[in-house]
């Protein structure tokens, strides 16, 4: 097997349950590997002791409705392990007793390297990123001293923290290290396109992705900046009003009336699984989303600048584009059973 594929493996902590021995107290700890020629990660788990016992309580809090008020949804109602971690069937994230959210839920890939998180940057930590969903009034509605009652009654969830952390208590602080080192671990880098990066043998684009390569480097590179495919910036991209959620983004968290409009830059691995797209749901299929670049632009003051200029794709080259994002599908990643929901504790 070709060594760089070797070490993104990794990462799925499918080659590391041979190294973690059953022991007593807190598990014994993994290391967190990081992709030849990517970027140092913004978060690195030094103060997070990861362990398999941590990942496979993260993962076990993750998948469990009990985090909800009503012990109605989970996260994983939303992040969709299959879809990239986001939802397939509605616009917009739905919550406890059918309430709607405002936002069309994002994709949980690569977590380790943003520097910040949810559509409008409103969190800039990964340790704190599940406070939102957890507590939001329209997602899971729950107050944490009340889930941490719930979390302590059940005695499951004693001998998980007590593996994890060498003790039963459970803290809100633990309960979210845990969910930490489970999203965290969420690495996707085997796609097509990191095997051809990586000259594995035999594996080299078709003259059509090879062309749409070409093409995404000349009008998408800017902000989808490889090989994370972002650059983790807000920007405007010209998208028309919604008459009824009109979300303004950025500017919600920052009161600046210059990133008014402007949303998180998604990154574009396993793009082909994870529609709808944009913050709001608004289109389906790719190429509605290159339509909108080619098209769509809807010229305000707070527009990217990269997109003043117009773009001009014929319909060959849209297919040439397309066929190029799906070469950033990796099924290892979409369809690892290391983060699917354990059959049992």
């Amino acid at each position: 097997m070709n060594k760089n594929r070797t070490t993104c493996l990794v990462l799925t902590l499918l080659t590391l349950v041979t190294l973690v021995a059953a022991v007593s107290g807190p598990g014994k700890e993994i290391r967190f590997a990081v992709p030849q020629s990517w970027p140092k990660p913004k978060y690195d788990f030094k103060n997070n002791r990861l362990s398999l016992e941590g990942f496979e309580l993260g993962r076990a809090l993750f998948y469990d409705p009990l985090l909800s008020s009503d012990s109605s949804i989970s996260c994983a109602s939303c992040h969709l392990s299959f879809t990239a971690f986001t939802h397939a069937d509605h616009k917009l994230s739905h919550g406890i007793e059918g309430l709607r959210g405002t936002r069309n839920s994002p994709v949980l890939i690569n977590l380790a390297w943003n520097t910040s998180f949810m559509w409008d940057g409103g969190v800039n930590n990964l340790e704190v990123q599940a406070i939102n969903p957890l507590t939001s009034p329209v997602e899971m509605n729950s107050k944490l001293p009340e889930l941490i009652a719930k979390l302590s009654r059940s005695v499951k969830y004693r001998k998980l923290f007590f593996k994890a952390f060498g003790d039963s208590l459970i803290t809100t602080q633990k309960l979210l290290k845990s969910l930490a080192q489970f999203t965290g671990n969420l690495v996707s880098c085997n796609s097509k396109y990191d095997s051809v990066m990586r000259r594995e043998p035999g594996v080299r684009f078709s003259d059509r992705e090879l062309e749409g390569y070409k093409i995404f480097k000349s009008n998408c590179e800017t902000c989808h900046k490889e090989p994370l495919f972002t650059n983790f910036a807000f920007e405007n991209i010209g998208l028309a009003g919604d008459s009824i959620l009109k979300d303004t983004g950025r500017m919600k968290i920052t009161n600046n009336p210059e990133d008014s409009l402007k949303f998180k830059v998604p990154t574009l691995r396993n793009i082909e699984y994870s529609a709808p797209y944009f913050h709001d749901g608004r289109v389906n299929k790719l190429k509605e989303v290159i339509d909108h670049y080619t098209s769509g632009i809807v010229q305000s003051p707070t527009l990217a600048k990269q997109l003043e200029r117009k773009i001009i794709l014929s319909g060959e080259q849209k297919k040439d584009l397309v066929a190029f994002l799906k070469t950033l599908t990796d099924k290892s990643f979409l369809y690892n059973m290391q983060f699917r929901q354990a059959i049992s504790f």
